[in-house]
């Protein structure tokens, strides 16, 4: 099979915009919830919870199997069938669900509790609201100390520490407005919690928990969950994410070189519109429409309008500058290591020498949170693939020794198919950063890896139309589709350069 760069290319920037990402169970059974407000929406979620219960009768992401994703989808759906629950088919439902609960919990111990970083957003609050839901709908026995109970006792200290806060659409906790639930409403700010478009902090669940707890049917907030959610009734982890989608998207484009000129003339309306909303003091955000900013995005964003010329301040970037870190979030609890990577992406686009002490203290950053002393893994993403490959393309060049063991561990890591995949299943994903990661560094550095890379893209080549996993980390698991794609396309057109 032969991809025609330039086509796909031009085709994906014709389309691209408020984004496109896949559906899940959590924030479908938010919407499920509605019931009072408008039947048939509520309904038509109810059928898509009813559709896409999985064989072992949880909820979530099929592959990868990921043990917070499947825990928040499934207790989620039971307690919204529960609600909504018109046949006898719906009770069978939350029995599987219930029985495929027990047997996840029953082994997640480590899981549910090991390193943050692979935690879903707002996972350890959110949880015990559903918890504590579950067990009045009589769904799931108290659970005292077991895990899902010691998480309830997380969520009441964590509350504590809030006490006398009022969370508004200034800070990231308004995207898991949810946790809240029946009992703790009054940390939040109820009349200055609403973005321009209705949402709640673009989330399809935090909105409807708003129309449904605390505003009830709200018509900005009801007019932004008709727009956003499917006609299935299937609802998005965040929408819209107009800023994240165009610029990761042109990033992995021009990772691939100098692009023609018909397709950097349908770069520039993209460009145009991130360059416009760039805040001079605090970069930017995932969208126009969502109030708190990042260095997650204002580090890969400022890289990318330089790179094509626009412009942007470095000291936008520096204003995430922590003691010996860069932070993706005001108030977040742990930190990132691709925000950290984007941000030294950023600072090398301005020309920072490696020797500059903002850059050393992000290389002394990811070399002191390397695992095995070969790769990294990162709170928005659940395969080491995606740092570990962005941190090779930040570094290379600028801290060679910072890579080296990295691009050894990839290219040990592929498997005899060629593909690449942290879990049981390779993926197009992951395949294709590993591409990005030994194209980018095969152009100054000599290595063992021109077979890794025709081995790799003949497999992508033939998988490139396969539905995409979800791999990346909301409140549940879900894909950005676009994104994603740029990827490929990028690291089939680096590995077309290096062969």
């Amino acid at each position: 099979m032969t991809i025609n760069f330039k086509q796909e290319v031009q085709d994906l920037l014709k389309t691209i915009g408020a984004g496109r990402m896949s559906n899940n169970a959590y924030d479908t059974s938010w919407i499920a919830r509605l019931a009072d407000l408008d039947s048939g929406f509520s309904n038509k979620a109810l059928n898509w919870i009813s559709d896409h219960q999985l064989y072992d009768g949880s909820w979530g992401t099929q592959e990868p199997f990921y043990y917070h994703d499947r825990v928040i989808c499934t207790l989620s759906a039971m307690i919204a069938l529960t609600y909504r629950g018109r046949r006898a088919y719906d009770h069978l439902q939350i029995e599987r669900g219930l029985s495929a609960l027990d047997k996840i919990t029953s082994n997640a111990t480590r899981g549910l509790q090991a390193d943050p970083n692979g935690a879903t957003a707002g996972f350890e609050m959110i949880i015990p609201t559903l918890i504590s839901e579950a067990e009045k709908l009589g769904i799931i026995k108290q659970q005292g100390d077991r895990i899902l109970g010691r998480l309830t006792q997380l969520r009441e200290a964590k509350m504590k520490k809030l006490s006398g806060m009022k969370i508004n659409r200034n800070f990231t906790p308004a995207f898991s407005s949810e946790m809240a639930g029946q009992d703790q409403a009054n940390i939040l700010d109820i009349e200055n919690i609403q973005e321009t478009n209705g949402s709640v902090a673009n989330s399809p669940s935090a909105t409807a928990y708003f129309a449904l707890n605390l505003k009830r049917n709200n018509p900005a907030a009801m007019e932004y969950l008709y727009k956003w959610v499917t006609a299935e009734g299937g609802a998005p982890n965040v929408a819209p994410f107009d800023i994240f989608e165009p610029a990761w998207v042109l990033w992995n484009l021009r990772l691939a070189g100098q692009l023609d000129p018909q397709t950097m003339e349908l770069c520039q309306p993209h460009l145009d519109f991130i360059e416009k909303n760039w805040n001079v003091k605090t970069g930017i955000g995932h969208a126009s429409e969502y109030t708190p900013k990042d260095s997650d995005d204002s580090g890969l964003v400022f890289e990318l309008l330089t790179a094509f010329g626009r412009h942007a301040n470095i000291e936008a970037v520096l204003s995430y500058e922590e003691e010996t870190y860069f932070r993706c979030f005001a108030l977040e609890a742990n930190s990132s290591i691709s925000a950290n990577i984007h941000v030294l992406g950023a600072l090398r686009s301005a020309q920072y020498s490696s020797k500059h002490p903002s850059v050393s203290k992000i290389l002394n950053f990811l070399r002191n949170n390397r695992i095995a002393d070969a790769y990294w893994f990162d709170k928005w993403h659940v395969s080491p693939y995606y740092a570990t490959s962005h941190a090779i393309i930040a570094c290379a060049g600028y801290d060679d020794d910072l890579c080296s063991n990295a691009i050894e561990w990839i290219i040990k890591t592929q498997r005899q198919d060629g593909a690449w995949g942290f879990y049981p299943s390779p993926t197009a994903e992951e395949t294709a950063y590993c591409l990005q990661a030994l194209s980018i560094w095969g152009r100054s550095h000599k290595n063992n890896a021109g077979a890794a890379i025709t081995n790799g893209a003949k497999w992508l080549e033939e998988n490139i139309d396969k539905p995409y996993q979800s791999m990346w980390i909301g409140k549940a698991l879900y894909c950005p589709e676009y994104v994603v794609r740029s990827t490929i396309l990028s690291a089939l057109e680096l590995a077309q350069q290096g062969i």
